[in-house]
């Protein structure tokens, strides 16, 4: 992959092949940052995991760093009543399902009480490619709906590897406090160590890496995540 001018001069700033500690790192990632806008930062953490192992689960981070995310839910009666006095922006039941099909996709997050699975199941296609498919794993197929909106509107966010074993997830902004970004990394990594597959062999965690949305990545020294 060819990078620009600017990402190569970040790049050469720095031992690539180095270990820093969680703090060094992140203060690296804050002034390796050039782009105009206020980049993400974000963590890749690279497992030991065979074809058939995954990690996927979801994390509250300490200190937020995004806009109020817009939470829909698809609820009946008591349950729906529930959704609209914990905050969900939207409510509904068939008509948000027929609405969806339409094309309308003005939310972030999905949240289904059980029975309704059986409609919201026919936007498997839409939602499921989008990573909006409410899902028990992640807890949002539930009828805890005011506990479940309670968790999202905190920043429960999710994670889970991808086909290469890879954990990717955003964690905080190149402007918050160094301290802030440290202790949403150490979250990240406790709750993806915590995940590790029963039958998963040796060592499970092959690297940790930080970076911003344009800047190149920066190795975490393991042992400094515990």
């Amino acid at each position: 992959m060819k990078h620009g001018k600017k990402y190569r001069e970040a790049a050469a700033k720095y031992n690539k092949q180095e270990l820093f500690t969680a703090v060094k790192a992140a203060e690296l990632v804050k002034e390796l940052a050039f782009a105009k806008f206020d980049e993400t930062v974000e963590v890749s953490i690279k497992l030991n995991l065979k074809k058939s192992q995954s990690v996927r689960d979801t994390v509250v981070l300490p200190n937020q760093f995004s806009e109020q995310k817009k939470i829909l839910v698809f609820a009946r009666g008591e349950k729906a009543e529930e959704a609209v006095a914990a905050g969900a922006a939207y409510v509904g039941d068939i008509d948000l399902v027929e609405k969806i099909r339409g094309g309308w996709m003005d939310f972030d997050v999905a949240v289904a009480t059980p029975d309704m699975m059986k409609d919201v199941g026919r936007l498997g296609p839409i939602l499921g490619r989008r990573g909006l498919m409410p899902n028990p794993k992640t807890q949002t197929v539930t009828f805890d709906i005011k506990a479940a909106l309670e968790e999202l509107q905190k920043g429960r966010i999710e994670f889970r590897s991808d086909k290469t074993g890879v954990v990717h997830l955003a964690i905080g902004k190149v402007s918050m406090d160094t301290d802030k970004v440290v202790e949403n990394l150490k979250s990240v990594f406790k709750e993806v160590v915590r995940k590790r597959p029963s039958d998963a062999k040796g060592e499970f965690v092959k690297s940790v890496a930080l970076s911003s949305t344009m800047g190149p990545g920066v190795h975490v020294d393991l042992r400094d995540n515990a």
